[in-house]
């Protein structure tokens, strides 16, 4: 914090040095628009200007970050309480249950024409020269 103002004060410094040496009136005309004033005015305005477009082009840059955290925390905190609802949705489901929630869920029996194994499609396609375990 010391160091800003440190810092703040050699600039103030350095801009009255400027103005100081730079006070030739100039004429600035834009347009319809024309001002008198010294050099050195003019240019603190432009830079001062300049400024003051960096700091509103880069401000959305800047918070979006924050913005998107924001939001990310929102989405967390909705999805903690979802969860806790659901949580508690199956505590009420396995109180109720008759076995007291330790029922281990239904098996599904296998059927002739159900899925087949990784292994079952490789063996269909493997040449019986070439043997178990060896890809050629």
């Amino acid at each position: 914090m010391q160091l800003m103002v440190i810092i703040g004060i050699v600039i103030a410094i350095a801009g009255v040095a400027f103005a100081l040496q730079n006070s030739v009136p100039v004429t600035v005309a834009f347009m319809f628009w024309s001002y008198d004033g010294s050099l050195a005015m003019i240019v603190l305005l432009a830079l001062a200007l300049g400024a003051v477009i960096i700091v509103l082009v880069s401000t959305p840059t800047a918070l979006r970050p924050r913005w998107a955290a924001n939001r990310q925390r929102k989405e967390i905190e909705s999805l903690q309480q979802a969860n806790a609802s659901l949580r508690a949705r199956i505590a009420e489901l396995e109180s109720r249950s008759p076995q007291g929630g330790t029922a281990a869920a239904p098996q599904r029996e296998a059927s002739p024409g159900g899925a087949v194994g990784l292994k079952a499609i490789v063996a269909q396609f493997r040449s019986p020269a070439q043997g178990p375990g060896r890809e050629g």
